[in-house]
């Protein structure tokens, strides 16, 4: 049995964070309905993959789902409404907290419904402030918190294309609704969980922030060097890229040895991981002296040789191609009743002896499951 069988959960959510949240508690196997406007949201089409033009992005995180169309203003969409939050266990919802109201999704009007639901909404600056009902996605949250201000060579500052951000808020939010429901357990009681985009980019940056509020160093971008160690860098080869992290005075000691610079253990320049990220320059380039001396594959076994943490820098496709990844059989190929999506689908990064995570059920058409989420809610006749 799925360690979640038996919760139901609403995702009114759009795009990544909230949709991602939700899938949390699918692959875990609750039962997920995600509410779509007549004709399917508008997040089903980026990077369109299948003949219906349902992209990567909602292929990916809208697995395990059943959805439900319905016209929220109209009295049947009200109606379904009303009678699938009476039936949920969580909402999980991703819009400034003003427009919950109007949704008819804050927490007192679900409440008044089921008292011990529990909500979840995940905004993009959180519900005080002044930028409180502002928009915002991933690159914003990635702006505002100084990840991009720190990334890149300096000139220009560099946003990544991975939607960490997003991630790291339905992280954020998933786990605080796990909280709420061991709470409900014990006293029957709900509550709503409130995150937010530029929260839980602070939140993953905080090394930087809370050393900046201290010291106030004013740190600026040194491309893919670190701050506070080295040499952490990116490095060329005859035929590629690898990257190196040399953190701790033992792995710094294998490292020198490697090198043939015993004398830098020795060196007060290199005395401390803060003194080998100020002076990482230097060790950076004696590391690209011995690496354009090799391939990629000759630099990464001689590392691995001295227990030196390193690996390639991969492009997408050589991700995909690489033996470890082969091993940890991440992607499942996805089909129901006969019909295969064009598409294998990552499944959750978490092993667990017993009632793990799983991709049971290919994500879903728009209002798929309509009917018989209807007839179970005694609005069709059975």
């Amino acid at each position: 049995m799925a360690c979640l069988e038996g919760i139901r959960v609403l995702d009114f959510g759009r795009y990544v964070a909230g949709p991602y949240c939700a899938t949390l508690f699918a692959d875990f196997g609750a039962d997920v309905i995600r509410i779509e406007r007549p004709g399917g949201g508008e997040d089903r089409e980026i990077t369109p993959l299948t003949d219906e033009g349902d992209g990567a992005l909602f292929l990916q995180i809208n697995r395990n789902k059943r959805s439900v169309e319905l016209e929220p203003g109209s009295e049947q969409g009200r109606e379904v409404m009303r009678r699938l939050i009476a039936s949920a266990d969580v909402v999980v919802v991703n819009v400034p907290d003003s427009a919950l109201a109007k949704m008819g999704l804050d927490y007192p009007s679900l409440s008044a419904i089921r008292p011990d639901i529990i909500l979840a909404n995940i905004s993009s600056f959180g519900p005080v402030g002044p930028w409180a009902d502002r928009p915002g996605f991933d690159s914003v949250g990635q702006a505002m918190c100084g990840s991009a201000y720190l990334s890149g060579p300096g000139d220009v500052p560099y946003r990544t294309p991975i939607t960490w951000v997003d991630h790291a808020a339905a992280l954020y939010a998933a786990f605080g609704v796990m909280a709420a429901l061991v709470e409900r357990s014990r006293t029957g009681r709900g509550q709503q969980v409130s995150t937010n985009l530029l929260a839980a980019g602070m939140a993953f940056s905080a090394t930087y922030l809370v050393e900046q509020a201290a010291t106030q160093p004013g740190r600026k971008a040194i491309g893919n060097r670190s701050f506070v160690n080295g040499p952490t860098d990116t490095f060329r080869t005859r035929d590629g890229w690898v990257v190196t992290q040399v953190v701790g005075p033992v792995i710094f000691k294998r490292w020198a040895d490697l090198m043939g610079e015993p004398q830098w253990l020795e060196d007060s320049r290199f005395a401390s991981d803060a003194l080998r990220g100020i002076n990482g320059e230097i060790l950076s380039r004696r590391m690209q002296c011995w690496c354009d001396l090799r391939s990629t594959a000759e630099a990464l076994e001689e590392l691995a040789a001295a227990r030196i943490p390193a690996g390639p820098v991969l492009s997408p496709g050589e991700a995909l191609a690489h033996p470890q990844v082969q091993a940890m059989a991440l992607f499942q190929a996805q089909s129901t009743e006969g019909e295969a999506l064009p598409v294998s689908l990552m499944s959750l990064p978490i092993d667990m002896s017993e009632s793990g995570p799983a991709i049971r059920k290919r994500p879903p058409r728009a209002g798929e499951h309509t009917e018989e989420i209807l007839e179970s809610l005694g609005l069709l006749p059975g």
